[in-house]
């Protein structure tokens, strides 16, 4: 698969590969897209890899309806 698309999304807090794989499985659960291997603790976004400029849009009106929990600190 070749993921031309792209969408980067204000997310911040640790764990935001776990966190967004979360999300994604409950609101777009048939949703193809690629993440990075890592990413720092520090980023406050995450780019995500989509298959198709329609995916992007059904990400995007997704993430503004719900958006993932942000972990509460100490």
């Amino acid at each position: 698969m070749t993921f031309k698309y792209s969408v980067t999304l204000p997310i911040s807090g640790g764990d935001k590969l776990r966190r967004f794989r979360d999300w994604v499985e409950q609101h777009l659960p048939d949703l193809s897209y690629s993440l990075p291997q890592q990413t720092p603790v520090k980023t406050e976004t995450m780019t995500i890899r989509l298959l198709s400029v329609d995916d992007r849009a059904r990400l995007l009106n997704a993430w503004a309806i719900a958006q993932p929990a942000t972990p509460e600190g100490p």
